[in-house]
Protein backbone atom coordinates (compact mmCIF):
# COMPACT_ATOMS: atom_id res chain seq x y z
CA UNK A 1 0.00 0.00 0.00
CA UNK A 2 1.63 2.86 -1.54
CA UNK A 3 2.06 6.19 1.10
CA UNK A 4 -0.77 8.52 -0.22
CA UNK A 5 -3.68 5.51 0.21
CA UNK A 6 -2.02 4.67 3.85
CA UNK A 7 -2.40 8.77 4.78
CA UNK A 8 -5.68 9.52 2.99
CA UNK A 9 -7.21 6.24 4.80
CA UNK A 10 -6.27 7.21 8.20
CA UNK A 11 -7.22 11.07 7.49
CA UNK A 12 -10.89 9.25 6.34
CA UNK A 13 -10.55 6.93 9.78
CA UNK A 14 -9.85 10.01 12.18
CA UNK A 15 -13.22 11.47 10.88
CA UNK A 16 -15.13 8.67 11.19
CA UNK A 17 -13.87 8.23 14.48
CA UNK A 18 -14.46 11.49 16.02
CA UNK A 19 -17.88 11.50 14.31
CA UNK A 20 -18.48 8.23 16.65
CA UNK A 21 -17.11 10.53 19.23
CA UNK A 22 -19.46 13.16 19.40
CA UNK A 23 -22.27 12.02 21.08
CA UNK A 24 -20.27 11.99 23.83
CA UNK A 25 -18.24 15.39 23.51
CA UNK A 26 -21.33 17.55 24.88
CA UNK A 27 -21.67 15.35 28.29
CA UNK A 28 -18.01 15.34 28.76
CA UNK A 29 -18.01 19.33 27.89
CA UNK A 30 -20.76 19.89 30.73
CA UNK A 31 -18.59 17.57 33.50
CA UNK A 32 -15.45 19.64 32.00
CA UNK A 33 -17.56 22.88 33.01
CA UNK A 34 -19.12 21.96 36.57
CA UNK A 35 -16.44 19.34 37.89
CA UNK A 36 -13.15 19.73 36.23
CA UNK A 37 -13.01 23.01 34.04
CA UNK A 38 -8.99 22.20 33.84
CA UNK A 39 -9.43 18.75 32.09
CA UNK A 40 -11.01 17.95 28.44
CA UNK A 41 -9.21 19.43 25.39
CA UNK A 42 -12.56 19.88 23.07
CA UNK A 43 -10.77 21.75 20.48
CA UNK A 44 -6.88 21.66 19.32
CA UNK A 45 -6.28 25.12 20.54
CA UNK A 46 -7.82 24.59 24.44
CA UNK A 47 -4.24 23.89 25.19
CA UNK A 48 -2.37 25.57 27.52
CA UNK A 49 -4.98 27.94 28.03
CA UNK A 50 -4.36 29.93 31.60
CA UNK A 51 -7.78 31.95 31.59
CA UNK A 52 -10.45 31.82 34.37
CA UNK A 53 -12.62 28.28 34.11
CA UNK A 54 -13.97 27.85 37.09
CA UNK A 55 -17.27 30.00 37.06
CA UNK A 56 -19.75 27.80 37.19
CA UNK A 57 -18.72 26.28 40.14
CA UNK A 58 -20.07 27.95 43.75
CA UNK A 59 -19.35 24.65 45.53
CA UNK A 60 -16.31 22.63 45.86
CA UNK A 61 -17.88 19.64 47.10
CA UNK A 62 -17.74 17.68 44.09
CA UNK A 63 -14.26 18.46 43.06
CA UNK A 64 -13.00 17.30 46.83
CA UNK A 65 -14.93 13.87 46.74
CA UNK A 66 -13.49 13.72 43.10
CA UNK A 67 -9.91 13.94 44.55
CA UNK A 68 -10.85 11.48 47.55
CA UNK A 69 -11.67 8.92 45.09
CA UNK A 70 -8.70 9.39 42.95
CA UNK A 71 -5.94 9.66 45.89
CA UNK A 72 -8.10 6.37 47.09
CA UNK A 73 -7.58 4.58 43.93
CA UNK A 74 -3.94 5.73 43.79
CA UNK A 75 -3.19 4.89 47.45
CA UNK A 76 -5.27 1.41 47.44
CA UNK A 77 -4.06 0.10 43.46
CA UNK A 78 -0.60 1.21 42.75
CA UNK A 79 1.04 2.95 45.97
CA UNK A 80 4.34 3.92 44.84
CA UNK A 81 5.17 3.01 49.19
CA UNK A 82 4.64 -0.46 48.98
CA UNK A 83 4.40 -3.36 46.59
CA UNK A 84 1.11 -3.77 44.41
CA UNK A 85 1.91 -6.65 42.26
CA UNK A 86 4.39 -9.06 41.81
CA UNK A 87 4.88 -11.75 39.53
CA UNK A 88 4.91 -15.68 39.66
CA UNK A 89 4.49 -18.85 37.35
CA UNK A 90 1.20 -20.87 36.91
CA UNK A 91 2.92 -24.21 38.40
CA UNK A 92 2.87 -23.55 42.62
CA UNK A 93 5.63 -26.19 43.03
CA UNK A 94 7.67 -24.52 40.78
CA UNK A 95 7.39 -21.42 43.20
CA UNK A 96 8.55 -23.20 45.93
CA UNK A 97 12.29 -23.54 44.31
CA UNK A 98 14.60 -20.91 45.82
CA UNK A 99 16.58 -19.82 42.00
CA UNK A 100 12.78 -19.25 40.79
CA UNK A 101 11.76 -17.33 44.25
CA UNK A 102 14.58 -14.96 43.77
CA UNK A 103 14.30 -14.64 40.32
CA UNK A 104 10.69 -13.53 40.73
CA UNK A 105 11.43 -11.32 43.36
CA UNK A 106 14.64 -9.03 41.68
CA UNK A 107 12.49 -9.22 38.21
CA UNK A 108 9.39 -7.35 40.03
CA UNK A 109 12.09 -5.18 42.70
CA UNK A 110 13.44 -3.76 38.90
CA UNK A 111 10.02 -3.26 37.54
CA UNK A 112 8.70 -1.41 40.44
CA UNK A 113 11.97 0.54 40.36
CA UNK A 114 11.55 1.87 36.93
CA UNK A 115 8.34 2.61 37.65
CA UNK A 116 9.33 4.82 40.61
CA UNK A 117 12.69 6.20 38.18
CA UNK A 118 9.97 7.07 35.31
CA UNK A 119 6.64 9.33 35.48
CA UNK A 120 4.50 6.24 35.38
CA UNK A 121 2.90 7.15 39.04
CA UNK A 122 2.50 11.09 37.83
CA UNK A 123 0.63 9.10 34.68
CA UNK A 124 -1.55 6.72 36.78
CA UNK A 125 -2.97 9.44 39.16
CA UNK A 126 -4.03 11.40 35.86
CA UNK A 127 -5.39 8.41 34.36
CA UNK A 128 -7.69 7.72 37.69
CA UNK A 129 -9.06 11.40 37.84
CA UNK A 130 -10.02 11.04 34.21
CA UNK A 131 -12.10 7.84 35.01
CA UNK A 132 -13.83 9.08 38.08
CA UNK A 133 -14.79 12.27 35.66
CA UNK A 134 -15.01 10.89 32.11
CA UNK A 135 -15.08 7.53 32.45
CA UNK A 136 -12.66 6.87 30.11
CA UNK A 137 -8.63 7.22 31.00
CA UNK A 138 -5.79 7.18 28.51
CA UNK A 139 -2.21 6.94 27.96
CA UNK A 140 0.68 6.06 25.63
CA UNK A 141 3.49 4.15 26.72
CA UNK A 142 6.38 4.92 24.40
CA UNK A 143 10.60 3.83 24.71
CA UNK A 144 12.95 5.87 26.91
CA UNK A 145 16.47 6.05 26.31
CA UNK A 146 16.90 7.20 30.10
CA UNK A 147 13.78 5.57 31.93
CA UNK A 148 13.26 2.59 29.81
CA UNK A 149 9.53 3.63 29.92
CA UNK A 150 7.91 7.35 29.23
CA UNK A 151 3.72 7.42 29.97
CA UNK A 152 2.20 10.03 27.71
CA UNK A 153 -1.06 10.83 29.91
CA UNK A 154 -4.05 11.97 27.47
CA UNK A 155 -7.48 14.15 28.48
CA UNK A 156 -11.31 13.43 26.98
CA UNK A 157 -11.53 14.98 23.78
CA UNK A 158 -8.50 15.12 22.20
CA UNK A 159 -8.48 10.92 21.12
CA UNK A 160 -10.82 8.85 19.81
CA UNK A 161 -10.87 4.87 20.27
CA UNK A 162 -12.39 1.89 18.70
CA UNK A 163 -12.22 -1.56 19.70
CA UNK A 164 -12.09 -5.17 18.36
CA UNK A 165 -14.70 -8.01 17.91
CA UNK A 166 -13.63 -8.81 21.81
CA UNK A 167 -14.63 -5.26 23.00
CA UNK A 168 -10.92 -4.65 24.01
CA UNK A 169 -9.41 -0.87 22.87
CA UNK A 170 -7.00 -1.72 20.26
CA UNK A 171 -7.22 1.43 18.23
CA UNK A 172 -6.15 4.86 19.58
CA UNK A 173 -6.13 8.29 17.31
CA UNK A 174 -4.88 11.50 18.89
CA UNK A 175 -4.80 14.92 17.63
CA UNK A 176 -2.54 17.51 19.14
CA UNK A 177 -0.39 20.62 18.91
CA UNK A 178 3.81 20.63 19.19
CA UNK A 179 6.28 23.66 19.15
CA UNK A 180 8.46 23.81 16.00
CA UNK A 181 11.45 23.47 18.22
CA UNK A 182 9.88 20.64 19.85
CA UNK A 183 8.56 18.96 16.38
CA UNK A 184 12.17 19.17 14.30
CA UNK A 185 14.23 18.36 17.96
CA UNK A 186 12.01 14.89 17.38
CA UNK A 187 11.81 14.26 13.92
CA UNK A 188 14.56 16.67 12.31
CA UNK A 189 14.56 17.63 8.44
CA UNK A 190 13.89 15.77 5.41
CA UNK A 191 17.98 13.70 4.67
CA UNK A 192 19.02 14.45 8.01
CA UNK A 193 19.39 12.44 11.48
CA UNK A 194 18.45 14.34 14.47
CA UNK A 195 17.32 12.13 16.67
CA UNK A 196 20.08 9.67 16.91
CA UNK A 197 18.14 7.59 19.77
CA UNK A 198 15.45 6.50 17.51
CA UNK A 199 15.73 3.17 16.27
CA UNK A 200 16.90 3.15 11.99
CA UNK A 201 14.56 1.00 11.13
CA UNK A 202 11.83 3.89 11.63
CA UNK A 203 10.81 5.12 8.26
CA UNK A 204 11.20 8.93 8.77
CA UNK A 205 10.74 11.65 5.93
CA UNK A 206 10.94 14.62 8.44
CA UNK A 207 8.91 17.59 9.02
CA UNK A 208 7.42 20.02 6.31
CA UNK A 209 8.86 22.74 4.43
CA UNK A 210 6.52 24.72 6.25
CA UNK A 211 7.44 23.64 9.14
CA UNK A 212 11.41 23.86 8.13
CA UNK A 213 11.24 27.54 6.85
CA UNK A 214 9.10 28.51 10.22
CA UNK A 215 12.05 26.76 12.48
CA UNK A 216 15.03 29.09 10.16
CA UNK A 217 12.98 32.20 10.77
CA UNK A 218 13.64 31.28 14.35
CA UNK A 219 9.54 30.83 14.94
CA UNK A 220 10.20 27.95 17.38
CA UNK A 221 7.08 28.34 19.47
CA UNK A 222 4.72 28.56 17.21
CA UNK A 223 2.12 25.35 17.25
CA UNK A 224 1.53 22.68 14.73
CA UNK A 225 -0.88 20.45 14.40
CA UNK A 226 0.22 16.50 14.40
CA UNK A 227 -2.03 13.49 14.29
CA UNK A 228 -0.68 9.96 15.67
CA UNK A 229 -2.09 6.69 14.85
CA UNK A 230 -1.53 3.48 16.86
CA UNK A 231 -3.95 0.72 15.23
CA UNK A 232 -3.61 -3.10 14.12
CA UNK A 233 -1.53 -2.88 10.40
CA UNK A 234 -3.60 -4.93 8.22
CA UNK A 235 -1.10 -4.65 5.17
CA UNK A 236 2.29 -5.72 7.10
CA UNK A 237 4.61 -8.68 6.07
CA UNK A 238 3.93 -11.18 8.85
CA UNK A 239 8.03 -12.66 7.33
CA UNK A 240 9.52 -9.55 8.12
CA UNK A 241 10.92 -8.00 11.82
CA UNK A 242 11.08 -4.55 11.21
CA UNK A 243 9.04 -1.88 13.04
CA UNK A 244 7.17 -0.86 9.67
CA UNK A 245 5.78 -4.38 9.29
CA UNK A 246 4.78 -5.00 13.06
CA UNK A 247 1.45 -6.19 14.67
CA UNK A 248 0.51 -2.32 14.94
CA UNK A 249 1.20 0.74 13.73
CA UNK A 250 2.86 3.75 15.10
CA UNK A 251 2.47 6.70 12.34
CA UNK A 252 2.77 10.06 13.01
CA UNK A 253 2.05 13.13 10.36
CA UNK A 254 1.14 16.64 9.96
CA UNK A 255 -2.30 17.84 9.26
CA UNK A 256 -1.74 20.38 7.82
CA UNK A 257 1.27 19.17 4.91
CA UNK A 258 0.77 19.71 1.49
CA UNK A 259 2.57 16.64 1.06
CA UNK A 260 1.75 12.96 1.31
CA UNK A 261 4.92 11.97 3.67
CA UNK A 262 4.85 10.57 7.51
CA UNK A 263 6.65 12.57 9.97
CA UNK A 264 7.61 9.08 11.25
CA UNK A 265 5.57 5.51 10.08
CA UNK A 266 7.12 2.48 12.80
CA UNK A 267 4.85 0.34 14.78
CA UNK A 268 5.11 -1.75 17.74
CA UNK A 269 5.15 -5.49 19.11
CA UNK A 270 1.73 -4.66 21.20
CA UNK A 271 -1.01 -1.97 21.82
CA UNK A 272 0.74 0.57 23.20
CA UNK A 273 -1.89 2.48 25.13
CA UNK A 274 -3.33 2.13 28.02
CA UNK A 275 -6.96 2.68 27.91
CA UNK A 276 -9.27 1.71 31.11
CA UNK A 277 -13.14 2.32 31.31
CA UNK A 278 -14.54 2.74 34.58
CA UNK A 279 -17.81 0.38 33.35
CA UNK A 280 -19.01 -0.05 29.63
CA UNK A 281 -22.82 -0.79 28.66
CA UNK A 282 -23.27 -3.43 26.03
CA UNK A 283 -21.53 -2.42 22.92
CA UNK A 284 -20.71 0.80 24.25
CA UNK A 285 -16.72 2.33 23.49
CA UNK A 286 -16.22 4.71 25.66
CA UNK A 287 -17.19 4.37 29.45
CA UNK A 288 -19.51 5.65 32.35
CA UNK A 289 -18.35 7.42 35.06
CA UNK A 290 -19.10 8.60 38.97
CA UNK A 291 -19.45 11.74 37.66
CA UNK A 292 -22.07 10.85 35.08
CA UNK A 293 -24.21 9.65 37.33
CA UNK A 294 -23.82 12.47 40.27
CA UNK A 295 -23.37 15.42 37.44
CA UNK A 296 -27.53 16.09 38.23
CA UNK A 297 -26.84 16.69 42.47
CA UNK A 298 -23.80 18.81 41.21
CA UNK A 299 -25.79 20.68 39.27
CA UNK A 300 -28.14 21.20 41.60
CA UNK A 301 -25.53 21.88 44.76
CA UNK A 302 -24.29 24.83 42.26
CA UNK A 303 -27.80 25.87 41.75
CA UNK A 304 -28.03 25.77 45.66
CA UNK A 305 -25.46 27.48 46.80
CA UNK A 306 -26.52 30.20 44.03
CA UNK A 307 -30.26 30.66 45.33
CA UNK A 308 -28.58 30.64 48.88
CA UNK A 309 -26.36 33.27 48.34
CA UNK A 310 -29.51 35.77 46.56
CA UNK A 311 -31.40 34.92 50.10
CA UNK A 312 -28.59 35.96 52.15
CA UNK A 313 -28.22 38.99 49.62
CA UNK A 314 -31.74 39.77 49.83
CA UNK A 315 -31.78 39.43 53.75
CA UNK A 316 -28.46 41.79 54.10
CA UNK A 317 -28.71 44.00 51.14
CA UNK A 318 -32.05 44.09 50.76
CA UNK A 319 -33.88 46.77 47.74
CA UNK A 320 -35.15 50.02 48.97
CA UNK A 321 -37.94 52.34 48.26
CA UNK A 322 -37.24 55.79 48.28
CA UNK A 323 -39.55 58.83 48.29
CA UNK A 324 -39.73 60.62 44.98
CA UNK A 325 -38.12 63.84 46.65
CA UNK A 326 -34.89 61.95 47.05
CA UNK A 327 -34.42 61.25 43.55
CA UNK A 328 -32.22 63.93 42.86
CA UNK A 329 -30.98 64.59 46.16
CA UNK A 330 -26.96 62.94 47.36
CA UNK A 331 -28.13 59.55 49.22
CA UNK A 332 -25.70 57.40 51.58
CA UNK A 333 -27.21 53.86 52.42
CA UNK A 334 -23.85 52.64 53.66
CA UNK A 335 -23.69 52.22 57.51
CA UNK A 336 -23.31 55.21 59.07
CA UNK A 337 -24.34 57.44 55.95
CA UNK A 338 -26.73 60.22 55.98
CA UNK A 339 -29.79 60.35 53.62
CA UNK A 340 -32.16 63.18 53.54
CA UNK A 341 -35.83 62.99 52.79
CA UNK A 342 -39.35 64.44 53.31
CA UNK A 343 -41.12 64.16 57.09
CA UNK A 344 -44.63 65.55 55.84
CA UNK A 345 -44.65 62.46 52.62
CA UNK A 346 -47.32 59.38 53.93
CA UNK A 347 -44.25 56.82 55.19
CA UNK A 348 -41.91 59.24 53.82
CA UNK A 349 -39.07 57.20 55.25
CA UNK A 350 -36.70 54.78 53.70
CA UNK A 351 -37.89 51.47 53.61
CA UNK A 352 -37.22 48.55 51.72
CA UNK A 353 -39.39 47.12 48.75
CA UNK A 354 -40.19 43.61 49.72
CA UNK A 355 -39.42 41.50 53.30
CA UNK A 356 -37.65 38.46 52.35
CA UNK A 357 -37.80 36.26 55.51
CA UNK A 358 -36.93 32.78 54.07
CA UNK A 359 -35.85 30.10 56.35
CA UNK A 360 -32.54 29.10 55.31
CA UNK A 361 -32.38 26.26 57.58
CA UNK A 362 -34.46 23.62 55.39
CA UNK A 363 -32.27 25.03 52.24
CA UNK A 364 -29.14 24.13 54.46
CA UNK A 365 -30.35 20.86 55.29
CA UNK A 366 -30.97 19.92 51.62
CA UNK A 367 -27.84 20.83 51.10
CA UNK A 368 -25.89 18.50 52.98
CA UNK A 369 -28.30 15.62 51.56
CA UNK A 370 -27.07 16.79 47.94
CA UNK A 371 -23.55 16.96 49.37
CA UNK A 372 -23.62 13.64 50.83
CA UNK A 373 -25.58 11.85 47.31
CA UNK A 374 -21.80 13.49 45.87
CA UNK A 375 -19.88 12.12 47.77
CA UNK A 376 -21.27 8.23 47.77
CA UNK A 377 -21.35 8.59 44.21
CA UNK A 378 -17.89 9.22 44.24
CA UNK A 379 -17.01 6.47 46.96
CA UNK A 380 -15.68 9.42 48.92
CA UNK A 381 -17.10 7.56 52.25
CA UNK A 382 -15.10 4.21 51.60
CA UNK A 383 -11.78 5.65 51.82
CA UNK A 384 -12.72 8.57 54.51
CA UNK A 385 -14.75 6.12 56.06
CA UNK A 386 -12.39 5.31 59.46
CA UNK A 387 -11.43 9.18 59.22
CA UNK A 388 -15.41 10.06 59.29
CA UNK A 389 -16.29 7.76 61.93
CA UNK A 390 -15.77 10.05 65.36
CA UNK A 391 -17.03 7.11 67.82
CA UNK A 392 -14.33 5.76 70.33
CA UNK A 393 -16.10 2.12 70.43
CA UNK A 394 -16.43 1.23 66.92
CA UNK A 395 -14.55 -2.52 66.98
CA UNK A 396 -12.70 -4.04 64.29
CA UNK A 397 -15.27 -6.42 63.16
CA UNK A 398 -17.40 -3.81 62.45
CA UNK A 399 -14.57 -2.23 60.49
CA UNK A 400 -14.23 -5.42 58.76
CA UNK A 401 -17.68 -5.79 57.53
CA UNK A 402 -17.92 -2.09 56.40
CA UNK A 403 -15.24 -2.57 54.18
CA UNK A 404 -17.01 -5.89 52.64
CA UNK A 405 -20.10 -4.18 52.17
CA UNK A 406 -18.54 -0.93 50.46
CA UNK A 407 -16.13 -3.32 48.22
CA UNK A 408 -18.69 -5.66 46.55
CA UNK A 409 -19.77 -2.20 45.13
CA UNK A 410 -16.18 -1.21 43.83
CA UNK A 411 -15.57 -4.94 42.88
CA UNK A 412 -16.20 -5.32 39.19
CA UNK A 413 -14.51 -1.77 38.83
CA UNK A 414 -10.88 -3.19 40.12
CA UNK A 415 -11.16 -5.85 38.06
CA UNK A 416 -11.72 -3.80 34.91
CA UNK A 417 -8.69 -1.50 36.25
CA UNK A 418 -6.77 -4.64 36.96
CA UNK A 419 -7.18 -5.76 33.32
CA UNK A 420 -7.53 -2.88 31.12
CA UNK A 421 -4.49 -0.91 33.11
CA UNK A 422 -2.29 -2.57 35.29
CA UNK A 423 -1.85 -5.80 33.32
CA UNK A 424 -0.77 -4.16 30.07
CA UNK A 425 1.05 -1.59 32.37
CA UNK A 426 3.09 -4.79 33.55
CA UNK A 427 3.12 -6.45 30.91
CA UNK A 428 4.59 -3.65 28.45
CA UNK A 429 7.25 -2.58 30.67
CA UNK A 430 8.68 -6.48 30.96
CA UNK A 431 8.89 -6.56 27.25
CA UNK A 432 10.60 -3.68 27.42
CA UNK A 433 12.94 -4.57 30.06
CA UNK A 434 13.36 -7.76 27.67
CA UNK A 435 14.40 -5.58 24.71
CA UNK A 436 16.58 -2.92 27.27
CA UNK A 437 18.69 -6.02 28.02
CA UNK A 438 18.43 -5.59 31.73
CA UNK A 439 16.57 -8.62 32.69
CA UNK A 440 18.36 -11.09 34.67
CA UNK A 441 19.06 -14.39 33.51
CA UNK A 442 16.48 -16.96 34.18
CA UNK A 443 17.11 -20.21 36.18
CA UNK A 444 16.85 -22.94 34.04
CA UNK A 445 13.60 -24.23 35.95
CA UNK A 446 11.89 -21.47 34.29
CA UNK A 447 12.57 -22.09 30.58
CA UNK A 448 9.73 -22.39 28.12
CA UNK A 449 7.85 -21.03 31.79
CA UNK A 450 4.73 -18.75 30.97
CA UNK A 451 4.63 -15.89 34.08
CA UNK A 452 1.57 -14.26 35.35
CA UNK A 453 0.70 -10.96 37.50
CA UNK A 454 -0.89 -11.29 40.92
CA UNK A 455 -1.57 -8.32 42.99
CA UNK A 456 -1.22 -7.45 46.12
CA UNK A 457 -1.60 -3.89 46.54
CA UNK A 458 -4.28 -3.08 49.27
CA UNK A 459 -7.88 -2.79 47.53
CA UNK A 460 -6.96 -6.25 45.97
CA UNK A 461 -6.36 -7.86 49.43
CA UNK A 462 -9.06 -6.33 51.05
CA UNK A 463 -11.38 -7.60 47.92
CA UNK A 464 -9.64 -11.17 48.44
CA UNK A 465 -9.99 -10.99 52.00
CA UNK A 466 -13.39 -11.00 51.81
CA UNK A 467 -13.62 -14.66 51.75
CA UNK A 468 -11.61 -15.03 55.01
CA UNK A 469 -15.05 -14.06 56.92
CA UNK A 470 -16.70 -17.34 55.58
CA UNK A 471 -13.46 -19.14 57.31
CA UNK A 472 -13.79 -16.94 60.47
CA UNK A 473 -17.45 -18.17 60.63
CA UNK A 474 -16.67 -21.71 59.74
CA UNK A 475 -13.95 -21.89 62.60
CA UNK A 476 -16.04 -20.36 65.00
CA UNK A 477 -19.10 -22.23 64.54
CA UNK A 478 -16.75 -25.78 64.54
CA UNK A 479 -15.11 -24.68 67.96
CA UNK A 480 -18.60 -24.17 69.37
CA UNK A 481 -19.75 -27.63 68.33
CA UNK A 482 -16.13 -29.39 69.46
CA UNK A 483 -16.85 -28.26 72.84
CA UNK A 484 -19.43 -30.63 73.16
CA UNK A 485 -18.01 -32.96 70.58
CA UNK A 486 -13.83 -32.82 70.14
CA UNK A 487 -14.31 -35.33 67.35
CA UNK A 488 -15.83 -33.18 64.95
CA UNK A 489 -12.21 -31.41 64.74
CA UNK A 490 -11.43 -34.53 62.46
CA UNK A 491 -13.29 -32.74 59.58
CA UNK A 492 -11.11 -29.70 59.38
CA UNK A 493 -7.50 -29.71 56.48
CA UNK A 494 -5.43 -27.41 59.20
CA UNK A 495 -2.79 -27.00 56.85
CA UNK A 496 -5.42 -26.11 53.96
CA UNK A 497 -6.99 -23.81 56.05
CA UNK A 498 -3.71 -21.92 56.56
CA UNK A 499 -2.76 -21.75 53.07
CA UNK A 500 -5.91 -20.70 51.59
CA UNK A 501 -6.41 -17.76 54.72
CA UNK A 502 -2.81 -16.40 53.94
CA UNK A 503 -3.52 -16.43 50.17
CA UNK A 504 -6.58 -14.67 51.19
CA UNK A 505 -5.12 -11.93 52.87
CA UNK A 506 -1.77 -11.10 50.73
CA UNK A 507 0.48 -12.80 53.20
CA UNK A 508 4.37 -13.00 51.69
CA UNK A 509 4.90 -16.60 50.21
CA UNK A 510 8.25 -16.66 52.24
CA UNK A 511 6.26 -16.54 55.70
CA UNK A 512 4.35 -20.10 54.81
CA UNK A 513 6.70 -22.84 55.26
CA UNK A 514 5.98 -24.95 51.81
CA UNK A 515 4.35 -28.38 52.34
CA UNK A 516 7.48 -30.62 52.47
CA UNK A 517 9.36 -28.48 55.22
CA UNK A 518 6.34 -29.09 57.03
CA UNK A 519 6.51 -32.45 56.49
CA UNK A 520 10.33 -32.61 57.36
CA UNK A 521 9.68 -30.49 60.87
CA UNK A 522 6.91 -33.04 62.10
CA UNK A 523 9.03 -35.69 61.32
CA UNK A 524 11.77 -34.32 63.28
CA UNK A 525 9.53 -33.60 66.16
CA UNK A 526 7.65 -37.38 65.79
CA UNK A 527 10.95 -38.86 65.82
CA UNK A 528 12.15 -36.66 68.67
CA UNK A 529 8.98 -37.63 70.86
CA UNK A 530 9.59 -41.35 70.26
CA UNK A 531 12.67 -40.86 71.73
CA UNK A 532 11.28 -39.13 74.35
CA UNK A 533 8.97 -42.28 74.87
CA UNK A 534 11.64 -44.66 75.02
CA UNK A 535 13.76 -42.87 77.05
CA UNK A 536 10.61 -42.73 79.49
CA UNK A 537 9.95 -46.57 79.34
CA UNK A 538 13.74 -47.53 79.95
CA UNK A 539 13.62 -47.13 83.34
CA UNK A 540 10.35 -49.59 83.94
CA UNK A 541 11.73 -52.04 81.67
CA UNK A 542 15.51 -52.06 83.54
CA UNK A 543 12.95 -52.09 87.17
CA UNK A 544 11.37 -55.66 85.31
CA UNK A 545 14.34 -57.48 84.25
CA UNK A 546 15.60 -56.93 87.60
CA UNK A 547 12.47 -58.02 89.05
CA UNK A 548 12.14 -61.00 86.61
CA UNK A 549 16.16 -61.69 87.78
CA UNK A 550 15.02 -61.81 91.11
CA UNK A 551 12.13 -63.95 91.24
CA UNK A 552 13.07 -67.88 91.90
CA UNK A 553 11.67 -70.06 89.72
CA UNK A 554 12.85 -73.60 89.22
CA UNK A 555 16.48 -75.05 91.02
CA UNK A 556 18.16 -74.55 88.39
CA UNK A 557 18.11 -70.66 87.79
CA UNK A 558 16.09 -67.38 88.30
CA UNK A 559 12.75 -66.36 86.51
CA UNK A 560 14.90 -64.01 84.11
CA UNK A 561 17.60 -67.21 83.27
CA UNK A 562 15.03 -69.31 82.29
CA UNK A 563 13.11 -66.89 80.06
CA UNK A 564 16.33 -66.37 78.09
CA UNK A 565 17.01 -69.97 77.89
CA UNK A 566 13.73 -70.39 76.07
CA UNK A 567 14.31 -67.50 73.67
CA UNK A 568 17.84 -69.36 73.33
CA UNK A 569 16.34 -72.89 72.30
CA UNK A 570 14.27 -71.18 69.73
Amino acid sequence: MDEITTRARLKSRKSALWNERSSWITHWREISDNLMPRSGRFFVSDRNRGQKKHNNIYDSTAGKALNTLTSGLMAGMTSPARPWFRLAVPDPNLMKLGPVKTWLDDTTTLMRDIFARSNTYRALHSMYRELGGFGTGASLILDDFDDVIRLHPLTAGEYAIATNDKGTVDTLYREFDVTVGNLVREFGFVGENLTPKRKPKDKRDGVSMTVKNLHEAGTLDAWVTIMHVIEPREDRDQKMNDNRNMAYRSTYFELSATDDTALRDGGFKSFRALVPRWDVVGGDIYGNSPAMEALGDIKQLQHQQLRKSEVIDYQTKPPLQLPMSMKNSESDLLPGGNSYYDPTMPNGGIRTAFNVELRLDFLLQDIQDVRMRIRENFFADLFMMIANDQRSNITAREIAERHEEKLLMLGPVLERLHNEMLAPLIDITFDRVIEAGILPPPPPEMQGMELQVEFVSMLAQAQRAIGTSSIDRLIGTIGSIAQMKPEVLDKLDHDQIVDKYADMLGVDPDLILADDKVAIIRQGRADQQAQAQRAAMMPQAVESAKTLSEMPADPEGTALSNLTRQFTQL
